[in-house]
């Protein structure tokens, strides 16, 4: 075995995968703001926006984990110039998306009094009620921004996802030093003030990443013309059949994480706060995996679209090898 077949290929698997991971990353930085801006107002709000944030990360895991399913389909579809497929599978997922991120909201928004049986501090509690009640509703958006972003990966253009995060970083920045803290006229709102910034940046997100698609003129047609309701059986239970074992994947992942939350509330709200503090640090370590692995959707979905079974190996392979490399 020559190790240079498989070392040739880490310059391109890179250039796929930094623009996923430092999209990624802005996704824990958005949280990561909110952590360093709501801890100025003191350590019961740092740690209703930590219990608020655990039924997120729950939720979220679901629909981002379910969403990759379209990344392999759409990325197949490219290889083999089918554009009738490529279209259909980001209109179906688009679709799924769209009806996980109305349930996940309703299933969080249900789920608020759940804080009360959990022998969490009564201070915080009252705190994570309404700052959770806008979160949650942030859902819809993030999901359906996921929809696009998966079929954007597929396509091979995951710089543009990372513009669209970068620019929800920016949003939330702005609107979190106007609303939380009162500055410029704007009503001081402390920890609402952050919802309604994470809020924002996530319709701004789902804005500027179509437009990005829009204007581009590879994927232009996949994302215009679009007819929602007319839908097949067959390729909504492929992507379901597909999307469900990662959505659960991710979901034992991230329980794990969001049990040590819950747990550290026991404990008081200091502890809450600063188990806070270091997940979203610890979190960021994470990304990095993640870009490989969209990077591993797209190449082996774009051999799989033209059933290149060797070439297939050996690139899934070569991405194993920077996995093994990243991890020392």
């Amino acid at each position: 075995m020559q190790l240079a077949q498989y070392t040739k290929e880490f310059s391109y698997n890179w250039k796929l995968a930094a623009p996923v991971m430092l999209g990624m990353l802005g996704h824990t930085f958005v949280g990561f703001i909110d952590n360093i801006m709501v801890g100025q107002l003191g350590s019961a709000e740092l740690a209703a926006v930590s219990l608020g944030n655990s039924f997120m990360f729950i939720a979220m895991s679901l629909g981002i984990g379910f969403s990759t399913a379209i990344t392999p389909l759409v990325a197949a579809a490219d290889a083999s110039h089918d554009f009738k497929a490529g279209k259909s599978a980001f209109k179906h997922g688009l679709f799924l998306c769209t009806v996980l991120g109305i349930s996940l909201f309703l299933m969080v928004y249900f789920a608020k009094p759940l804080m009360y049986l959990m022998k969490q501090p009564q201070e915080v509690v009252e705190l994570a009620i309404p700052y959770l009640d806008l979160v949650a509703f942030s859902l819809i958006p993030l999901v359906f921004f996921q929809g696009f972003k998966q079929f954007s990966d597929g396509l091979s253009l995951t710089k543009f996802p990372m513009y669209a995060t970068l620019l929800a970083n920016v949003v939330n920045v702005v609107l979190n030093y106007l609303l939380i803290f009162g500055k410029l006229g704007f009503p001081e709102l402390g920890i609402v003030g952050a919802a309604y910034g994470t809020l924002a940046s996530r319709f701004a997100m789902v804005a500027l990443l179509w437009y990005l698609l829009r204007i581009n003129e590879k994927a232009r047609p996949f994302v215009t013309g679009i007819k929602f309701f007319e839908l097949s059986k067959s390729m909504l239970k492929k992507i379901m059949l597909l999307g469900a074992p990662s959505a659960m994947q991710m979901f034992f992942e991230v329980a794990i994480f969001t049990a040590a939350i819950w747990l550290s509330g026991l404990l008081g709200k200091n502890p809450q706060a600063a188990n806070q503090i270091a997940l979203n640090l610890s979190s960021m370590t994470f990304m990095v995996a993640m870009g490989l692995s969209v990077a591993s959707m797209i190449r082996v979905g774009n051999q799989n679209g033209l059933k290149n079974y060797t070439e297939l190996r050996r690139i899934a392979y070569s991405i194993f090898l920077m996995g093994i490399l990243f991890a020392f």
